[in-house]
Order: C-alpha cells, then sequence, then structure tokens
C-alpha cells in the first residue's frame, strides 16, 4: 500500500472514524482535571489594554486572547514566543493550560478560551462532531512524530528476517505503526484498508522479514528499546526519555497527525485569529521552533518538513527504498 492510496483513504476516513479510535496516547478525563491560568504580564491592567487597542494594529473588537493548551512544548511555544510577540502588537495574553484531551475544546466551544491548540485534525473533526460543536481548524503548528528508534540494531538496512519491532499498543498508534512499516517495504497492508484503524488483520504480507512486532504501552517504549531490534515511539515519549527525535532512523510522513490550532467558526475571519496566525507563522517562530523543537515535524505550509530518514541510513539493495515525506 503506496503513500498516495494511504492519503486518499485518510480524506475519507477522517470523516467517520469514533473518538475511541482517535484518543491521543494518555488522553484521561476520569479526574476531571482543572485548567490552569497563567497571569497575564504585570501591567496590562484593563485601563491600559484599552489604549493599547486604540493605538496599535490589534483587533479593537478583542484585545485579549486566551490561549488553551496542554502543558509541554505547545505551553513552551506560547510562554516563550508567541506571548511576547502578539504583546508587542498590543494585546493581552492569557495562558490556560490542561492535563487532558478533553476540556479544551468543551473550554473553547464554551467561549471561556478564544484558540486552542493541542490536537490533530482527526481528532478535532471526529469530537466536533460527536459533542456537535461548530469549531474549525486555522493552522498547524509543530509537532514532535512518531518514529522508529534503534533497539539492538542502529540502522535501517540491518533490518533482517525474524527481527523484533515495538510499538504503542493502543489501536490509533499501533495503525501508525503498521504504516510506517508498509512504507519503508517491511510490511505489505491490503489494499484500499482505512490507514487510521488498520490491525494486525489488514498486514497482506510479513513474509519478507516475518517481523515480530512487540506491543506495548506507549509510555514503556523508550525503555523497553534494548529488548527489541527497533523501537516505533511517539515522539512526546521520547522527547520525555531523552531521545532527540533526530536520532529516528525514519518519521511518518503523513501530515495526518500534525497538530493544529482551532478557534469557534463564527470567529474565522476576525483581525485577532489573523494576527495569532501570523504569529505562529513568523521569521521569529520559524527560528525559535528550529532552535528549539529539532527533529518535529513543521507545518506544511513552511515547506520545510524534515526528512522521514537521514540519508546514511538508507536501506541497501536487499531492503525497500524508504519513501521521502511528501506533503498531503
Amino acid at each position: 500500500m503506496k503513500l498516495t492510496d494511504i492519503s486518499r483513504q485518510l480524506a475519507t476516513a477522517l470523516a467517520t472514524v469514533g473518538v475511541s479510535g482517535l484518543v491521543l496516547v494518555g488522553c484521561n478525563n476520569s479526574s476531571a482535571p482543572e485548567a490552569s491560568k497563567e497571569p497575564v504580564t504585570e501591567g496590562a491592567t484593563e485601563s491600559t489594554t484599552t489604549e493599547t487597542a486604540a493605538g496599535n494594529d490589534i483587533d479593537p473588537e478583542h484585545s485579549k486572547i486566551v490561549i488553551g493548551t496542554t502543558e509541554g512544548d505547545f505551553a513552551d511555544m506560547v510562554r516563550n514566543q508567541v506571548k511576547s510577540s502578539l504583546e508587542a502588537q498590543g494585546y493581552e495574553v492569557e495562558l490556560v493550560t490542561f492535563t487532558d484531551y478533553v476540556r479544551p475544546n468543551i473550554a473553547l466551544a464554551d467561549g471561556d478560551l478564544d484558540i486552542n491548540v493541542f490536537q490533530h485534525k482527526p481528532y478535532l473533526d471526529t469530537f466536533k462532531k460527536e459533542n456537535n460543536l461548530d469549531l474549525v481548524e486555522v493552522f498547524q503548528v509543530p509537532t514532535a512524530p512518531l518514529g522508529i528508534y534503534t533497539g539492538k540494531k542502529t540502522k535501517l538496512d540491518e533490518a533482517y528476517k525474524g527481527m523484533s519491532v515495538s510499538a504503542p499498543n493502543d489501536p490509533s498508534n499501533f495503525a501508525r505503526a503498521l504504516v510506517m512499516m508498509d512504507e519503508l517495504g517491511w510490511i505489505t497492508l491490503k489494499d484500499n484498508i482505512d490507514p487510521l484503524t488498520a490491525s494486525k488483520a489488514d498486514i497482506a504480507d510479513n513474509s519478507k522479514y516475518d517481523i515480530k512486532i512487540v506491543e506495548l504501552e506507549a509510555a514503556q517504549l523508550p525503555r523497553a528499546r534494548d529488548e527489541v531490534d527497533f523501537a516505533v515511539i511517539n515522539g512526546n515519549y521520547a522527547t520525555d526519555a531523552g531521545i532527540k527525535l533526530t536520532e529516528a532512523l525514519f518519521q511518518e510522513p503523513s501530515f495526518a497527525y500534525v497538530n493544529w490550532s482551532a478557534i469557534k467558526t463564527a470567529d474565522k475571519d476576525k483581525k485577532w485569529v489573523k494576527d495569532v496566525t501570523n504569529a505562529y507563522n513568523s521569521d521569529a517562530f520559524k527560528k525559535y521552533a528550529h532552535d528549539s523543537f529539532p527533529g518535529y515535524k513543521y507545518p506544511k505550509i513552511w515547506g520545510e518538513n524534515t526528512a522521514t530518514a537521514p540519508a546514511t541510513a538508507a536501506p541497501t539493495t536487499d531492503t525497500a527504498p524508504v519513501t521521502e515525506a511528501a506533503a498531503q
């Protein structure tokens, strides 16, 4: 199954898969976690904000922007770059962080947030459909991708018959792992499958390498690398374990799982939305992202997606060629 086929299947599948099959790793709302609000910059009072709105090129009807993210890299992007950029333009910016993947969209729909940044489009599309929310994506943000990392073997061309490959055991990420192995030529998936829900039953041929796929909890994958030949690891767990994303031997080519910002559909043409979009796509933000998040998959619009595999890891004639990263 080729990348072009997978791309076409993704376009159809995004609107039909349930949230249960798309939940992000670690999604757990059982304890109804509280959101954490971070204080606005000292001195940004209501009176000064009103004066600033009148004297600078900001949206005169929306001078304060409340951004919601999950804690981690998306919050750091706001704290370390986006917030100061928008404040320099004249806006007041408040960051609200969450520890789950449900409340950010509910808070956005309820008007407690102006914009959120934490989710990929398949999750957003399904969540808003199943919860009847009038939300829309705006722009992509740098995202830690799923990747294949070294285990006992250190190069892709060391693949051999009978090798072991660990992969996340949750359905959504396991499907992504299978698609990556298909792209490498390690396995062959059946034609016309749904790449978002691919399972072992969708493997048409595993005879080339007779891979033993070891399914583990995503958080266990980094520390179990020495027990397998190769490991498929989620980007967030790789970085949490101190693994550099640039060390990946292969990263998923698809842009389907690059994360997006979301807003209420009614706000899509407002000036403040354009200003936030510009802040996340400015030269200053790009430099910050390159310096702070090497190895991430960058927004498609930037036109500089990281390679799926280093040139030094190119397969031998006995291994299927690595597919280059392709925009969808």
